[in-house]
């Protein structure tokens, strides 16, 4: 397969994965149950997390693509794309878990579990690439504070 093929299969994944996740729960946000619950005071605006998740997925289609061009061992590079993978996986069901089936605590679940994925995937990344490690940073950093806004929302709703 042409980089050229490898580069859009690579930013079209996670768009895909956002935007799947996004046209579920699109309805949810705005919902009775979303509203009601109490959130800290630096909870941010809504409007800002379509232009960051966009942006960090882009971000995610990159490294990936990296890994996937780079001249690494095969089963080196399935295994890091298998860990991206796994962490697309909990990605695309946070939000369906918190907003369409308003479960906080399982929610928090979900986030960890995407943190500890990201996490051995940037790890996993680092061997073959570290720029492709490195663009996963502003990823990490966003899903750690969102897992504690997450926690805290969860915290002050009981």
């Amino acid at each position: 397969m042409k980089n050229s093929a490898r580069f859009i299969i690579s930013i079209a994944m996670p768009q895909v994965v956002g935007f799947s996740a996004a046209l579920i729960t699109n309805k949810y946000i705005n919902g009775y149950f979303n509203q009601q619950l109490i959130k800290p005071g630096w909870n941010p605006p809504g409007y800002l997390f379509g232009p960051v998740w966009t942006t960090l997925y882009v971000l995610m289609g990159i490294a990936l693509y990296k890994i996937w061009k780079s001249d690494a061992s095969k089963p080196v590079k399935t295994q890091s794309i298998v860990l991206w993978s796994i962490q697309m996986f909990f990605n695309f069901w946070w939000s369906i878990i918190y907003f369409k089936e308003q479960d906080i605590g399982l929610a928090l679940i979900d986030i960890c579990l995407l943190w500890l994925t990201i996490l051995l995937t940037i790890f996993s990344f680092a061997r073959i690439s570290k720029t492709a490690a490195w663009l996963l940073v502003p990823y990490i950093s966003w899903v750690s504070f969102a897992a504690y806004l997450n926690y805290t929302i969860w915290t002050l709703n009981g």
